[in-house]
C-alpha cells in the first residue's frame, strides 16, 4: 500500500517545497535508505527497523498521518508525501532525499495493493490498471530515480531492494492482476541488477508469504484464504517485525554481496505443494 506525510513534530517532514522551518536534525553518517508504502504493514516495520539500525530514513507514502505514525518523531527520519505512481512526485521525492542526506543508499520498493478477487475473465480494467500503477511502475519510476542518484554520488552505488510476493512464485486464486504484476516484478527485479553491475548498484528481490499486515488482511487469509480446490483454510501467518529483520539483512550487506532472491513465509504455509 502507499502511504504519505504531511505534519511531524519530531522527524523532519517535506512538503512541496523543503524542509520545515526551524527543524533540527543532527548530523549522523549513516546509510540513506528511501522507504516506499512506509506508512503501515511491511514499510512501516522496515522503516522502523532500519532507523533503529542508524540508517537516515525517507519514508514515502500518501497518508500524511500514517507515515508521521511511522517516523515516531525519529530524528533520522524524513517525510515526504509521496504518490509513487506519478514520475513528477517520485523525481521531487529524491530531490528531497538527496537535499537533505546528499545521497541514497538503499532503495525499498514497497508500495503495493491487493486489487478484488477476479479470474482474467472477470477483472475490471480501472482494477488491473491500478494494480499495474501501484505494483510495478512506481517500483520503475522509483527505482529510475534511485539509479541516476547513485550512479552521480561519489562514492557512486547502491542497493534497490523490490517487495515482491509469494505469488511472483505461486499464484492464489482469483489473483490474475496481482500475480502478474509480482511475477513482472521478479523481471524488473533481474534487469536492474544486470544493467546496475558496471555502476556498482545491487538489486534482489524479496518474496514473503503471509507476514501478518492489513494488506494480507484484505485477501481474506486470516478468516480463510480460497484454496485451489475451492475450500478456506484459517491459514499460519508471522510477525512483520520478522520481514523486517529479512529487509534489514539484505540491506546491511557489504556491496560485495546481495542477495538476489529471498523467499520468506510463515511455517506451514501452503506454498511447498500449495493446492
Amino acid at each position: 500500500m502507499r502511504e504519505n506525510t504531511a505534519g511531524n513534530a519530531g522527524a523532519e517532514t517535506m512538503g512541496g517545497a523543503g524542509p520545515r522551518a526551524g527543524s533540527s536534525v543532527p548530523h549522523h553518517s549513516g546509510p540513506v535508505a528511501v522507504v516506499t508504502g512506509a506508512g503501515s504493514g511491511i514499510g512501516r516495520a522496515v522503516a522502523r527497523a532500519m532507523l533503529d539500525a542508524g540508517f537516515r530514513v525517507v519514508l514515502a507514502g500518501r497518508r500524511p498521518d500514517a507515515l508521521a505514525e511511522s517516523a515516531q518523531r525519529h530524528p533520522l527520519a524524513l517525510t515526504v508525501p509521496t504518490d509513487v505512481t506519478v514520475p513528477e512526485q517520485v523525481q521531487r521525492l529524491f530531490d528531497a532525499t538527496v537535499a537533505r542526506w546528499g545521497r541514497v543508499d538503499v532503495l525499498f520498493n514497497n508500495a503495493g495493493v491487493f486489487p478484488p478477487a477476479a479470474a482474467v475473465d472477470e477483472v475490471d480494467l480501472s482494477d488491473w490498471n491500478q494494480a499495474l500503477a501501484v505494483n510495478l511502475t512506481s517500483a520503475m519510476l522509483c527505482s529510475a530515480a534511485a539509479v541516476r542518484v547513485m550512479k552521480a554520488q561519489a562514492p557512486s552505488g547502491g542497493r534497490i531492494i523490490n517487495n515482491g510476493s509469494i505469488s511472483a512464485h505461486a499464484p492464489r486464486p482469483r489473483s490474475v492482476a496481482y500475480t502478474a504484476t509480482k511475477h513482472a516484478m521478479t523481471g524488473l527485479t533481474k534487469s536492474i541488477d544486470l544493467d546496475g553491475r558496471s555502476h556498482g548498484i545491487s538489486c534482489g528481490q524479496i518474496d514473503i508469504g503471509n507476514a501478518a499486515t492489513a494488506l494480507l488482511a484484505g485477501a481474506g487469509v486470516g478468516s480463510g484464504a480460497l484454496q485451489p480446490d475451492g475450500s478456506r483454510r484459517v491459514e499460519p501467518t508471522f510477525d512483520v517485525a520478522e520481514a523486517a529483520k529479512a529487509v534489514l539483512l539484505m540491506a546491511q550487506l557489504p556491496p560485495s554481496a546481495n542477495v538476489g532472491s529471498m523467499v520468506l513465509t510463515a511455517a506451514g504455509m501452503p506454498f511447498i505443494g500449495r493446492g
